[in-house]
């Protein structure tokens, strides 16, 4: 568990400010045939940058997540760790808090979905409705891949999951 008194308050207010211009808290479905309802749900906390100085302050501090290059020379720091989002991003941005109420707003709905997660709300279909409800509005509603109605339609038609994706 990260410890928050180690943090410097000005390291952890401008990760923080850092986080509010140019993080992401998302919620994403990809289809599993293996798995018991069909999906696997994600929660991810991310930001990319094209200099990767700034994003392995980010790993070092928080302590937890991977740093990646995509092909364009974009950096990439993402925890996807639902362990290590409940134990150290959502504790240091409850201490570090967002000015901008989007963000505040997105990231109160990344902790809603994290604890139904960690309850295993997520691995029945009433669960998965509400994981669609709060997700509604995040990012401002987002590009999404898959529909809430997509999601939910294989619960009524296992078959399409295998014969689409």
């Amino acid at each position: 568990m990260l410890n928050l008194k180690k943090i410097p308050i000005e390291t952890g207010y401008y990760l923080a400010g850092f986080t509010d211009g140019e993080g992401s808290f998302n919620v994403s479905f990809r289809p599993r045939n293996e798995y018991s309802v069909n999906w696997k749900i994600s929660l991810c906390f991310n930001i990319s940058q094209k200099d990767a100085v700034i994003l392995s302050v980010f790993k070092r501090t928080l302590q937890c997540g991977t740093m990646r290059q995509r092909k364009d020379g974009v950096w990439y720091y993402e925890v996807n760790n639902l362990v290590s989002i409940r134990n150290n991003i959502i504790p240091f941005f409850n201490k570090f808090r967002f000015r901008s109420a989007k963000k505040k707003r997105d990231f109160g709905k990344f902790k809603e979905i994290a604890e139904l997660m960690h309850d295993n709300k997520h691995l029945t279909l009433d669960g998965i409705k509400e994981i669609l409800k709060i997700r509604h509005d995040m990012n401002d509603g987002g590009k999404r891949r898959y529909s809430d109605e997509e999601i939910l339609s294989h619960y009524t038609n296992p078959q399409r999951l295998h014969a689409k994706h």
